[in-house]
């Protein structure tokens, strides 16, 4: 990403030039809303991101400039105050500011200028780059990167909870700070343990669509992580040591049923059926069939559709195109409600079937997609 205007626009606001910081964007290539349920995810950081330059200031102050918002782009706050800035954009580093402070950190005050290109609302994870990125600067500056790189993860999640009113789980942030280029991430979002896999699919290309439907992800988000709560709240009744969806299985789900209203019992069974693809999907990279792999991914959209209500019609009428165009595999990406498709596209395709989905697409809803081809990169760093 070219710095010129941000290296600009920072000495016209502050008179003086910083140190610049990276944090990207994501792709998840299965495992959707299982992170919260203790399950697999796996993530890959991409080449997109949010960039920041910073600079001490030597107050109790925090400035901030964010050359991506139309309104509302200049915030101050003191690091003594107790209630967040009324900018949400602005929350993001108020709160990860209070976590450092939470962990130990000695915070100074500082001025900061924040621009990117990965797409907002488009469920490749804006909020966790800008959360991991200010996480990784200020460990840097203020701690001597004393605070290890799970616990930046782990900060960023915290500022979701406790001032932004999104019960994330870890797994956006986590790709953001740990992401390595050309390596999707197995997380394992119980033990948070993880595994690097090489993926470099010979032949195909990881291309996403951006439907432009925006998504705010909020209430609808934590009513699904209640559904999952109550399901687990009945199994672990009735059978013990079910402390997430991760620790059931099927015949114990089928035996609260009775007690659990459809909705919620299909958003558990959901979650259950992710928990095996993802596994699935694992074994099929190690064996190199991506056909299997994009079987899966049709699997996981048409769930998230239909059993966990999280889709919308744009987004199954670019699944539907891609599937009628033989694309590998397809489906939503991200907490839902909009944003984009990722698909698994054979390369001697991938022309064609970009040129329908746009052109399908306008015609139906009068609005043409943006494309993103992906690049796997590398997390949170210095530049």
């Amino acid at each position: 990403m070219d710095t010129t205007i941000l290296r600009n626009r920072f000495r016209e606001q502050f008179g003086t030039s910083g140190d610049l910081y990276f944090s990207p964007g994501r792709i998840n290539l299965i495992g959707e809303h299982t992170d919260y349920n203790g399950g697999f995810v796996f993530p890959g950081a991409v080449d997109k991101g949010i960039t920041i330059e910073i600079y001490r200031n030597g107050s109790r102050k925090v400035c901030l400039l964010a050359l991506d918002q139309k309104e509302n782009n200049y915030v101050e706050f003191s690091l003594d105050d107790t209630s967040k800035p009324e900018q949400h954009w602005a929350c993001y580093i108020f709160g990860v500011c209070k976590e450092l402070e939470k962990r130990g950190v000695s915070l100074g005050g500082f001025n900061a200028a924040i621009t990117g290109d990965v797409p907002l609302g488009a469920g490749m994870s804006s909020s966790a780059a800008l959360e991991s990125v200010f996480a990784f600067a200020l460990n840097t500056m203020f701690a001597d990167s004393r605070v290890d790189k799970f616990e930046l993860a782990k900060i960023g999640q915290a500022t979701e909870h406790n001032y932004c009113g999104v019960k994330c789980g870890i797994m956006d942030q986590f790709a953001s700070v740990f992401g390595r280029e050309g390596c999707l991430i197995r997380l394992d979002c119980r033990s948070l343990e993880y595994e690097y896999f090489p993926f470099d699919p010979k032949g195909y290309k990881l291309v996403l669509i951006n439907s432009l439907v925006k998504h705010s992800l909020g209430n609808e988000y934590n009513e699904r992580r209640e559904s999952c709560e109550k399901a687990v709240a009945l199994m672990n009744e009735q059978f013990g040591q079910v402390e997430t969806l991760r620790d059931a299985n099927y015949q114990m789900l089928e035996a609260v049923k009775g007690s659990l209203t459809d909705e919620d019992y299909r958003r558990a069974k959901y979650v259950l059926d992710e928990k095996e693809r993802v596994l699935a999907v694992c074994d099929a990279l190690n064996e190199g069939d991506y056909e299997l792999v994009g079987k899966k991914m049709y699997e996981t959209h048409w769930g998230l559709s239909r059993d966990y209500t999280v889709s919308c019609p744009e987004l199954d009428f670019l699944v539907e195109i891609a599937s009628e165009c033989g694309v590998t595999g397809s489906r939503i990406m991200g907490g839902g409600f909009g944003g984009c498709t990722i698909n698994l596209v054979r390369d001697t395709i991938a022309d064609l079937f970009i040129s329908k989905a746009k052109r399908e697409y306008a015609r139906r809803f009068g609005i043409i997609p943006e494309i993103y081809h992906v690049v796997i990169g590398n997390g949170s760093r210095k530049l």
